[in-house]
């Protein structure tokens, strides 16, 4: 089974995307599931939220505590929570961040989201950038997956412009 957990911030869509990479997957015939771990957060807090990708039924219904993968779609959240908890040793991540960070035995990617998000959205909402450099680094699910869970989920020229940022991402993002 793998597992991934996202960090962001609320507003972010750290949650949407930890559900567009589930969708991806059961496009692709795998099983899956996305859920978040949230309490009465406002905008701007830390948000956490995990998808599992399997080849057959899952069955587990807890928190991801020892991730494959984590994608942080906020750099200030490096220095503000321990993003790298429970990581699987060789686990990879994905940051948007300008800066090169190195986390002990985790293998590491990083794109500036921040600036493609705006570029491509307007608004510096990362969570579909983050995607397409996920989908780069790791291979879990196709890029065309996930421009199929965008399209299935956002429509007309919002989905256009998502779909911008993921390809651009998925050029862009460096290890």
């Amino acid at each position: 089974m793998i597992e991934v957990r996202f960090h962001g911030r609320g507003g972010q869509g750290a949650v949407t995307a930890a559900r567009l990479l589930a969708e991806a997957a059961f496009l692709e015939g795998k099983y899956s599931q996305a859920f978040p771990s949230f309490g009465a957060e406002r905008r701007g807090a830390p948000v956490v939220a995990f998808t599992r990708i399997n080849n057959k039924p899952i069955r587990i219904r807890t928190q991801v505590y020892e991730p494959n993968h984590v994608v942080v779609l906020d750099p200030t959240l490096i220095e503000a929570v321990n993003v790298a908890s429970g990581l699987k040793r060789g686990g990879t991540m994905v940051i948007n961040s300008k800066e090169h960070h190195k986390f002990n035995d985790a293998k590491v990617a990083f794109v500036d989201a921040t600036s493609a998000a705006i570029e491509t959205l307007g608004v510096p909402i990362t969570n579909t950038v983050m995607l397409g450099a996920f989908v780069k680094f790791t291979k879990i699910v196709s890029l065309d997956s996930i421009i199929k869970a965008v399209q299935n989920t956002f429509k007309g020229k919002l989905a256009e412009k998502n779909v911008t940022a993921i390809k651009l991402a998925y050029e862009r993002v460096t290890s």
